[in-house]
């Protein structure tokens, strides 16, 4: 079956300042002086989008968002509408990370109306699912997380660049990880999942794993069978760091 190309993404999250752009900076010079194997992306808090955008402008790395409201514009204090993130600079966005649905109360049926969102202001989704440790150890990973998938996934995603990040909630910033095994077992559940779901427009789109992954984890991570890329967290922080895990690829 033919796949895309690996995507590394990393997810800064609710961390960096101005002097986080020399780190940008030094990842974008890396890649233009050693082309990566794989697409490159940074996801910087939405104070950084256009900075960021403008340091990395010419190279190799894309630029996305942590999240963005349903909404094109309106009454929304301290939102950030998809518009908004493409006329800052991003060609991509995350939805529905745990952290989104844990923190904020958002549901499946949220995340697919952000995605419709993100796909009109023409921004490439990223969408998490992942399961709990207390879902995991009672055996329901599997289908919580097929779940999600069919919930989160509206049909219009058919045809269109998007990804699906398999983040396990357990093992995000923990240092754990599930075994090579766990992985495959779950990404094989997104694959049929997003194929019951859109048909022949979910058999390409990549698979990322992301949950504390490291350099010194993401080459076998990577090699999994429907692991189409990572979505990376801290070790998105640091350049050198992050480097490790792209040439991995």
């Amino acid at each position: 079956m033919k796949q895309s190309v690996k995507l590394i993404a990393g997810n800064w999250k609710m961390n960096g300042v101005a002097g986080s752009l020399a780190e940008a900076e030094a990842l974008k010079q890396a890649l233009d002086a050693e082309p990566a194997a794989c697409r490159v992306a940074v996801c910087p808090p939405a104070t950084l989008i256009d900075r960021v955008a403008t340091t990395v402008k010419g190279g190799a790395v894309e630029v996305g968002g942590q999240d963005c409201h349903v909404e094109v514009c309106g009454a929304f204090t301290g939102c950030v509408s998809a518009e908004m993130l493409t006329d800052a600079g991003a060609s991509l966005v995350i939805l529905g990370h745990s952290e989104r649905r844990a923190g904020f109360g958002e549901t499946d049926a949220d995340v697919a109306a952000k995605t419709e969102a993100a796909l009109a202001a023409g921004l490439e989704p990223i969408i998490c699912v992942g399961e709990t440790l207390e879902q995991r150890q009672a055996g329901d990973a599997v289908a919580v997380v097929s779940a999600q998938v069919t919930g989160s996934l509206p049909e219009s995603l058919s045809g269109e660049a998007f990804a699906v990040a398999y983040e396990p909630v357990w093992a995000i910033g923990t240092g754990l990880t599930p075994t090579l095994e766990q992985i495959e077992e779950v990404h094989g559940a997104v694959r049929a999942a997003m194929v019951a779901r859109l048909g022949e427009g979910g058999r390409t789109a990549p698979i990322l794993y992301g949950g504390s992954v490291k350099p010194s984890n993401a080459a076998e991570i990577l090699k999994v069978a429907e692991v189409g890329g990572a979505l990376v967290g801290g070790a998105s922080l640091k350049a050198a760091d992050f480097l490790g895990i792209i040439r991995a690829v």
